[in-house]
């Protein structure tokens, strides 16, 4: 037997070590160095050590005592909220929301803004994470990354934004421009990924691995989820199922001129609008259109069939393809819908193909793109942060 030592490895065993502790804390709230080592497994003077070098470190803090029995209080720890900040972004065509959240996922800053009186997108996007880690009481400086969801393609490859339909001003070397000007790790994502990463994360996809979500609102995306991870492919428009050609509309041969493609013909919201008015059902928007139909009687029926019938067809395309045992139905159209549209679609996907996917709404009532952006930038900070605690 090699009697060989691995070089480095106490400092390997001391970093997974307080990397457990850390996630401990942030799981279970505070706790004392008798209960961090139970939950180790590891001695008291070895957790004790542990808690000192947390602490050294600035990302611990004392929070209060614990009352035992005879001798002194045990002291409670906590991960220190200010050790790091991460902020993030959901834009799109008419605002820009900003939220700022600290190492422990509150969040401590949020801010709204319209963008239709500037096509600066560095100003936009500038103005709105500044004003958030302000709100936050913040600085700029103990941000980690920014993470943003933006409609359309980011490549693979460079980070870049290659095509965002809604957002003509967005293109290749906005990234670099926006690192130089926050002098901060700056990350593009696909909004609709994003509201994926959410439903994992603590909506109707949660303990899922493998899973689709069809955003349907005022346009159409889809976003894969295989064994835990996104599927971008290999130019990043993995989800754009928008461009999927079905029978019934017009075909464009040409996207660079930005003619409206297939499935988003068929499935987006201003069609939508107008084939619940052909139903009889008048609303200011789909999503209001979608809601009046569920308590509608006979003609909200009819129309919720329709619906489901045009969705299903993208559905379907990614089940016979993917497989997954679970779709979830979001956007303003797939929210409003709830239970009523997405057991029509699943009846329906049944119904014209061999697979049998569990179709369910979504689980997420708020801001899922921007819940998603925060939790891709802290998981990747916390990475950061908690993987570097041994000197």
């Amino acid at each position: 037997m090699s009697t060989t030592r691995l070089p480095g490895t106490p400092r390997l065993l001391r970093a997974l070590n307080d990397r457990a502790a850390l996630e401990l804390l942030l799981e279970r709230g505070p706790l004392t160095r008798a209960r961090i080592g139970e939950l180790t497994g590891l001695s008291k003077v070895t957790a004790s050590q542990l808690v000192e070098r947390l602490e050294e470190r600035g990302l611990v803090a004392r929070v209060g005592e614990q009352a035992g029995g005879r001798g002194p209080n045990a002291q409670l720890y906590a991960v220190r909220p200010g050790s790091a900040y991460v902020v993030g972004v959901d834009v799109g065509p008419d605002r820009v929301v900003a939220a700022c959240a600290d190492i422990t996922g509150a969040v401590v800053g949020h801010v709204e803004q319209s963008t239709r009186d500037t096509d600066d997108p560095v100003g936009v996007v500038h103005n709105a994470v500044v004003q958030a880690v302000a709100s936050a009481g913040a600085e700029l400086a103990g941000v980690r990354r920014i993470v943003l969801g933006t409609p359309g393609l980011v490549d693979p490859g460079t980070g870049d934004i290659t095509f965002a339909f809604n957002l003509p001003r967005w293109h290749r070397g906005l990234l670099a421009a926006l690192r130089d000007d926050l002098h901060t790790p700056v990350v593009f994502e696909n909004d609709v990924n994003l509201a994926a990463v959410a439903e994992a994360q603590s909506g109707a996809a949660r303990g899922v691995g493998d899973f689709a979500l069809i955003w349907a609102g005022a346009g159409v995306g889809l976003a894969i989820m295989l064994g835990g991870r996104l599927h971008h492919g290999s130019h990043g428009a993995a989800g754009e199922i928008g461009y999927l050609p079905v029978p019934g509309v017009p075909i464009p041969r040409d996207v660079s001129r930005r003619a409206k493609p297939a499935f988003q013909q068929l499935a987006a919201a201003d069609t939508v609008r107008a084939v619940a008015r052909e139903h009889g059902l008048d609303a200011p928007s789909a999503a209001d259109a979608v809601r009046a139909a569920t308590t509608a009687g006979a003609p909200g029926e009819a129309f919720l069939d329709e619906l489901a019938r045009r969705l299903a067809l993208g559905v379907a395309s990614t089940c016979v393809v993917l497989d997954p045992p679970l779709v979830v139905l979001a956007g303003e159209i797939g929210q409003a819908g709830g239970a009523a549209l997405a057991d029509r679609v699943q009846h329906e996907v049944a119904a014209i193909t061999l697979v049998t996917p569990r179709v369910v709404a979504t689980g997420l009532t708020e801001e899922p793109i921007l819940q998603g952006a925060l939790r891709t930038a802290l998981d990747a900070v916390r990475d950061e942060v908690f993987g570097s605690t041994v000197g």
